[in-house]
């Protein structure tokens, strides 16, 4: 279909309110896609009374769908650069409302998990296609900037907000309704997206690299389940050699990539001096707000004692400064403060947030949402200009592409945050127990409140106290531990961003080759 809306502004011009109204189209099923990870958290009991799966397919329905997501984001970001950015992800947003109507109605736990494993494909073609589109529709750095910060409040607000929309929907319908709710965002983007958004593409983008499709799977895949295990069951050999399997299929990916005649992701890439500190960075700040919420869920229910509800809705609080980071990061550079400055100060309050975790005690309700709050907003502002210094790093032709790697990336960053900083929490928790209580006790904080259910009287009390104790101070132990990383990430910042330089010429950007100009003008990191 042609139309005036299906081409791109001109390079550098303003975003006029076609595009911000686009934008307003894009940004609901990107919600849903990052509400879908955290929407079954309410949901699971009464699946598993409907359908009665065992425990390893109920492990399964919460998983699939992280684990395809993570597995094709590469896949489909460089398919999108192929045939079309707009094209795949009206396909993707189809896929997605089939697949949410089919987990809705969902008679047996392999439907759904097939169902569940479809949402992952209609997911990973949605989140780096909006990322590239946004590149496409606001070539204006100072729209640019404002346009990916609410494309990173809308991803962090709605991991928190899937677990309450989900418990409000199965408090008063039943548990496929947390699917259905998708059909509408996803229909009202099939209906405007041909209109509403530009169509965009690479111009010469070469074959398709079917080879790298498998290697890139096999390289991301062990390794997120790998780490993702490690801080609830240990650093078990399994889980070791999943992680070691997955480096040795990174390394013959990368190799790939830099033979193949027409990479999957292009190295070209990282000839952009933005691009390669913007993706560390973007990783590091991953690891941050994922290794802070491994505790925070845990503190509100099983140390304060909260209902799943109650801790959902009191995890909604800290999202409130979330709102507000990236838009004030924003404003800050196009004020003219150095991009280097703001994310080194965004990982600076990060680190803040993470000092205040550290004072929390067994009864520090506010500290430990202010300290999430503050943990947040500095993430959120470091995310939002990684994002947007990544994609004005590389040719328009590419965005796709480097919008999969930042998103690889971060899922990556987060499951080594629940990791690294889970097993530092967990280290001091099994240090501090007292000897001689029951083994369940020993592991998890969760089992020792249930082997305290089942002692008499004080026994059990002074069991339950002693462990809630204990996971504090293992909270406290962690959340040092990522503040130390955060101020880390702070000076490499610093240093990296300040010898970014964003090579921009804009016949480059529209050819979308990916090779560097040397006679283009050099521009400023901070736009």
């Amino acid at each position: 279909m042609t139309n005036p809306t299906s081409t791109p502004p001109a390079s550098g011009a303003l975003a006029g309110r076609r595009e911000w109204t686009a934008l307003g189209v894009l940004m609901l099923p990107l919600l849903l896609v990052s509400m879908d990870v955290s929407v079954l958290y309410f949901a699971i009991p009464s699946i598993s009374a409907d359908l009665e799966p065992s425990g390893t397919q109920q492990l399964w329905i919460f998983d699939i769908y992280a684990f395809v997501l993570a597995g094709l984001l590469m896949t489909m970001g460089s398919l999108g650069d192929r045939i079309g950015r707009r094209k795949l992800l009206l396909l993707g947003a189809a896929a997605f409302g089939t697949a949410s109507a089919l987990a809705a109605y969902a008679n047996s736990p392999e439907t759904l998990i097939a169902a569940r494993a479809l949402l992952g494909v209609g997911g990973a073609t949605l989140m780096p296609s909006t990322m590239a589109i946004i590149r496409t529709m606001f070539t204006d750095p100072g729209q640019r900037v404002k346009a990916v910060g609410l494309w990173s409040g809308v991803m962090t607000g709605g991991v928190a907000l899937g677990s309450v929309m989900s418990g409000v929907l199965v408090e008063y319908f039943w548990w496929g309704s947390v699917f259905l709710v998708n059909l509408p965002a996803m229909a009202l983007l099939l209906v405007l997206g041909p209109f509403l958004l530009p169509e965009s593409r690479n111009p010469e983008p070469g074959r398709f690299d079917l080879v790298s499709v498998p290697l890139s799977m096999a390289a991301v895949l062990p390794v997120i389940y790998g780490v993702k295990e490690i801080p609830s069951e240990g650093w078990r050999t399994e889980y070791v050699v999943s992680v070691l399997v997955g480096l040795v299929f990174t390394a013959l990916f990368v190799h790939r990539q830099r033979t193949a005649k027409s990479p999957l992701i292009s190295p070209a890439l990282f000839r952009g001096r933005g691009f390669a500190p913007a993706v560390v960075l973007n990783l590091v700040s991953s690891f941050g707000m994922m290794g802070s919420a491994f505790f925070t869920t845990q503190y509100l229910q099983s140390v304060l004692g909260k209902s799943s509800m109650a801790a959902a809705l009191w995890s909604l609080l800290p999202t409130v400064l979330v709102g507000v980071a990236a838009p004030v990061a924003a404003q800050l550079v196009h004020k003219g403060v150095h991009r280097a400055h703001v994310v080194s100060g965004g990982f600076v309050i990060a680190a803040c947030g993470y000092g205040l975790l550290a004072f929390a005690g067994t009864d520090s309700l506010w500290l430990v949402l202010a300290g999430a709050g503050v943990l947040a907003s500095g993430i959120v502002t470091v995310m939002s200009q990684m994002m947007d210094l990544a994609l004005s790093t590389v040719p328009v032709g590419n965005a796709g592409a480097a919008a999969s790697l930042l998103e690889t990336g971060a899922e990556l960053g987060g499951a080594l945050g629940m990791a690294v900083l889970g097993s530092i929490g967990t280290a001091v928790y099994r240090h501090d127990i007292p000897a001689g209580v029951p083994a369940a006790a020993h592991e998890t904080l969760g089992g020792a409140l249930a082997a305290a259910g089942q002692l008499p009287g004080d026994t059990g009390e002074a069991l339950a106290a002693a462990a809630r104790e204990a996971f504090t101070h293992g909270m406290q132990a962690a959340a040092v531990a990522g503040a130390v990383l955060l101020l880390g990430a702070a000076v490499l910042a610093s240093v990296s961003l300040r010898k970014a330089t964003v090579r921009e010429d804009r016949a480059l950007l529209d050819a979308g080759t990916g090779e560097p100009l040397e006679t283009a003008a050099p521009e400023r990191a901070n736009g």
